[in-house]
């Protein structure tokens, strides 16, 4: 098993490359279990998470294909409709092939989904959307059974509370219906729309994207072409570096990226005395000489990021004062107090609520990655912490990040991986 050795460093400078966005590339390549062609997907990131849904589809049947900078998937060979416990106990956004497999064949067979321990993530959303498309659904075994031998049909979703996947999911579970969809209170992060784009562009007509609702016309069935896209940049690995920046108090430059997919975390990073220059596809961060106190609430896009939490507790550590970071989406999600604690943060935990009181010394120690934001945020703390910090179980940091390691190292990071 690996573990990352860092040790902390005065400050970091030059430039990073931002890779392409995990939360989109899973949702598009689901999605090509739509296409009737072969589809090449450009920009997909090095990580553990894309290998687990592309083996997934590959156990299906499909044909996955890694070329030099890409990967093309050619998913007319599908012979299996059953994703089985074993690849989808690793990551929940298994459940993501659901409604495209669904939707093309007519049944499934779908286990229900594993992956990491930040809370309770119900995919009942899911499922009583598609049983408003007709399906028939039964939950046997640990395994979500769903027919629907006539095709799905458009229907009036309106989903009780924001759900991600889920809007990714009836998405693609209506590009195929029999009619008109609508779907109130959708998703709107920009993962979902590259998905919507995607498919707009492929022949299905969806009205609304970017907005709360949605409305797909299906094509009654008929396999869509899918022409080759690149995946968005990923707004979460570039709001790490940002923090590598803000907590080292250095300048680094982001290419690559999407400056307008950043705009709460830019927003919290000002408030905490930072300074950015932007382009159309960069952002440096320039040092500040104080970092202030925040206060954040997590919430749906494009309110502020759950996915940035951690990250922003870490920095929290350094500022100046008390910071207050509520997360409202995941109950479980500040497993990695008690790890930032070990090295001298003082973090004192109220239910959902983090209250961070700084300028604290941080000592390098052991600590343990418990899930993949997690991960980061023992990086970025290590990156300012006295002596030297060994991070265990990054697994769990694999399954989103290209590369940390070597990014880091190439903008001035003491780290490297190890070999437990």
């Amino acid at each position: 098993m690996d573990y990352l050795k860092t040790q902390g460093v005065d400050a970091l400078n030059g430039t990073i490359k931002i890779s392409g966005a995990k939360n989109a590339s899973l949702p598009l390549i689901a999605m090509t279990i739509l296409a009737k062609n072969r589809v090449k997907i450009k920009n997909l990131p090095h990580v553990a998470d894309i290998n687990t849904l592309l083996k997934l589809l590959s156990n299906l049947g499909a044909q996955c294909d890694f070329l030099e900078e890409c990967v093309e998937v050619d998913t007319s060979s599908i012979n299996e409709t059953k994703a089985t416990y074993d690849i989808v106990k690793t990551m929940r956004a298994s459940i993501l092939v659901l409604g495209p497999i669904l939707s093309r064949f007519g049944h499934c067979e779908v286990s229900l989904p594993g992956g990491c321990a930040i809370g309770q993530r119900p995919i009942d959303l899911h499922l009583k959307a598609l049983e408003q498309m007709g399906a028939k659904i039964e939950i046997k075994s640990g395994y979500v059974q769903a027919t629907a031998p006539d095709g799905l049909k458009g229907s009036n979703i309106i989903f009780d509370k924001i759900t991600v996947t889920g809007t990714a999911n009836i998405v693609m579970a209506a590009a195929l219906a029999h009619g008109e969809t609508t779907i109130t209170n959708a998703a709107r992060e920009p993962e979902v729309v590259q998905l919507c784009e995607v498919l707009n562009k492929s022949g299905i007509k969806i009205d609304g994207i970017g907005t709360a609702i949605l409305t797909i016309s299906g094509s009654g069935g008929k396999l869509i072409d899918i022409e080759e896209f690149s995946i968005i940049p990923d707004r979460i690995e570039a709001g790490t570096y940002l923090c590598a920046g803000a907590i080292t108090k250095s300048e680094l430059t982001l290419t690559d990226v999407e400056p307008k997919h950043l705009g709460a975390v830019l927003s919290k990073l000002e408030e905490m005395g930072c300074t950015f220059t932007s382009t159309t596809d960069t952002i440096t961060i320039h040092p500040t000489q104080e970092i202030k106190p925040v206060k954040i609430v997590t919430q749906e896009y494009p309110a502020f990021p759950t996915d940035m939490q951690a990250q922003f507790l870490a920095l929290a550590t350094q500022a100046n004062g008390v910071s207050i970071i509520e997360e409202k989406l995941f109950e479980n999600r500040f497993m990695h107090v008690s790890e930032l604690q070990r090295m001298g943060a003082d973090i004192t935990l109220n239910g959902h609520t983090a209250t961070v009181t700084g300028k604290t010394k941080l000592s390098g120690t052991d600590v343990m990655a418990t899930d993949l934001r997690a991960s980061s945020a023992l990086v970025l703390a290590a990156l300012v912490a006295e002596g030297e910090t060994n991070i265990h179980r990054i697994y769990h940091l694999d399954r989103g990040y290209d590369s940390l390691e070597k990014k880091l190292e190439g903008v001035g990071a003491k780290i490297q991986r190890l070999k437990e």
